[in-house]
């Protein structure tokens, strides 16, 4: 699959589970993170689309997505982030 359609998939995928994802710019990586009680995954939008693509994996990676209709190649991709050279 390509990264734009992986990425596409992420964004549905996090708003099928009500997770919002937040894109920034600055000095820093991104990942998951608690801002006013609200679960949300952070991106800084200026990195590129590889390493935005392994922060969304390894923040979905820590969510319990059994129940949750994934594309396969999504999830192979997610599953996959334990083993993604950072």
């Amino acid at each position: 699959m390509k990264k734009e359609k992986l990425y596409n998939e992420f964004e549905d995928l996090a708003t099928r589970i009500g997770l919002r994802i937040i894109r920034g710019k600055g000095d820093f990586n991104g990942g998951p993170c608690i801002i006013n009680n609200e679960k949300v995954i952070v991106l800084n939008k200026i990195k590129p689309l590889e390493q935005r693509l392994r922060v969304l994996a390894s923040s979905f990676n820590e969510i319990n997505l059994e129940d949750v209709y994934i594309v396969p190649a999504l999830r192979a991709f997610i599953q996959d982030s334990n083993t993604l050279d950072f």
